[in-house]
């Protein structure tokens, strides 16, 4: 990207939502939410994994899949992002699999004239055995393969969600990028034991700014999830949060910050990759 066209800052928001089992309640609670972002001044706005739908059948999201490129919920995005002039990356929508009864758990960005500009299906399907809490997402989800950055304004802006929080290297693959953002819906178990000292680990490690939107509350399917949606800077420092229920998370993005951080302590110049020797003791 030519520094001309970098922007000094950027203005972003992170929504929680407690999703129901019902799309067009969803869907106008987020309208609600990305209108309150854009009043605050933001010029992107990430909305959290599932924000569509959150069922007690997990199917559900299978029967609602649509193809890419089309289908309401993707329509939606499109509009909201054109009459809002507004970056949006979209949590996740349930588009086709190569198999009939899974879909993709997709993070579409839309850009401020409401085009699609990229895609990331999620690749680290989630899967937990905690008593009577069981969740195996592969049921359901057939998982992506391509670490994907986009463009916005300048900043260059990885792509994950929820589950990948806990591979690193898929973060090192993203190359260094300016922004993480991480659409996620996090259980109450989880989250309470991990989800805010991995946030802080990825924008320590990465040196980069993380913005993450949660789903935080009980949901009607009898779910419970973490929320605290975060806004976390390049040293790791919290900069916003959000507990529980429904709202907006939001911050600046400075260039000036970054460019101290990686400064201060260059630690992607530091890095050894490819050069290590295993050794290994019996």
């Amino acid at each position: 990207m030519d520094k001309e066209k970098e922007r000094p800052s950027l203005r972003a928001a992170a929504l929680q939502m407690v999703s129901t089992p019902r799309v067009a309640d969803n869907l106008a609670t987020a309208e609600r939410l990305l209108e309150l972002a854009v009043d605050s001044g933001a010029r992107l706005a990430v909305l959290p994994e599932y924000f569509a739908i959150i069922s007690a059948d997990a199917r559900e999201k299978v029967r609602l899949r649509e193809r890419f490129g089309a289908g309401p919920i993707q329509d939606w995005l499109a509009r909201q992002a054109a009459r809002l002039g507004l970056w949006i990356v979209g949590g996740t929508v349930p588009l086709e699999a190569d198999v009939p009864d899974k879909v993709r758990n997709a993070c579409l960005v839309h850009a401020p004239d409401g085009r699609c500009v990229a895609r990331y299906d999620k690749i680290h399907l989630f899967g937990l055995r905690h008593g009577e809490e069981v969740y195996d997402e592969g049921e359901t989800i057939e998982p992506g393969e391509a670490v994907v950055t986009v463009d916005i304004e300048g900043w260059s802006v990885g792509l994950s969600i929820c589950y990948d929080l806990r591979f690193p290297e898929l973060y090192r693959a993203m190359g260094l990028v300016d922004l993480i953002v991480l659409p996620a819906a996090f259980t109450w178990t989880t989250g309470r034991a991990h989800w805010e000292v991995l946030l802080r680990a990825r924008a320590i490690e990465n040196q980069c700014y993380v913005l993450a939107a949660a789903q935080g509350g009980r949901h009607e399917a009898g779910r419970r999830t973490w929320g605290d949606s975060l806004f976390v800077d390049p040293w790791g420092e919290v900069l916003a949060s959000l507990p529980e229920g429904e709202g907006v998370v939001q911050g600046t993005l400075r260039r000036e910050r970054l460019d101290e951080v990686r400064a201060r302590l260059p630690a992607w110049q530091h890095r050894r990759e490819g050069s290590f020797i295993r050794r290994v003791y019996a």
